[in-house]
């Protein structure tokens, strides 16, 4: 079977401007992925990885965030501390979600109020889990910190729970638990650690 030559101008719209798969393509030209793959190597474009390729399935619209560096000074200072809180307070080891947990409420809106103002975040993607101690209840703490943070309910995982014991001071800091604010985005993972001071 004869194939109709497919032009680089045509794989560079489809393959990497609209984000198309290979599948997508040749469904598109009547053709079998195959031969998608040798005009793709043909014409030196290359090909996604498989992570990559999954990013692109799992956000089709495109990243659901964007990024922009701060304009005043004003910023500057809230820029500046939220990266210092996931410097310090952030799990970076995680590779697939930016998270951050603290027991201090002011602590996690300065770090939620730093994602939505530099990175476009829609707060209602933002999920949180509580970690509790066996003595500390359960609804209370969740209604302290959706009170205190304007969240839902929704979005809280299953919390964490914790056999009480003696942990002197540290019990009556976490009267309501420590909460981790979760996003899952890889991009915006592996940004957030590129601007973080060497």
């Amino acid at each position: 079977m004869q194939y109709k030559k497919i032009s680089s101008q045509e794989l560079e719209y489809f393959y990497i401007k609209k984000q198309e798969s290979a599948q997508k393509i040749a469904r598109r030209f009547d053709c079998s992925v195959n031969k998608i793959n040798y005009w793709l190597a043909n014409y030196g474009i290359l090909k996604r990885t498989i992570s990559e390729a999954i990013y692109i399935k799992h956000n089709p619209e495109g990243d659901p965030f964007k990024f922009r560096m701060p304009k005043t000074i004003e910023e500057a200072k809230l820029f500046g501390m939220g990266l210092g809180l996931y410097w310090g307070e952030g799990n970076k080891a995680n590779k697939n979600t930016v998270r951050l947990g603290n027991s201090d409420p002011e602590l996690i809106k300065i770090f939620i109020n730093f994602l939505i103002k530099f990175f476009s975040i829609n707060k209602r993607d933002l999920k949180f889990r509580l970690h509790l101690f066996t003595d500390i209840d359960i609804k209370e703490a969740h209604n302290y910190w959706i009170k205190k943070l304007k969240i839902k309910e929704g979005q809280f995982y299953k919390p964490v729970i914790s056999q009480s014991g003696s942990i002197g001071t540290y019990k009556k800091k976490s009267k309501y638990g420590v909460l981790t604010v979760y996003y899952g985005n890889i991009k915006l993972k592996n940004l957030l650690v590129k601007l973080l001071p060497m």
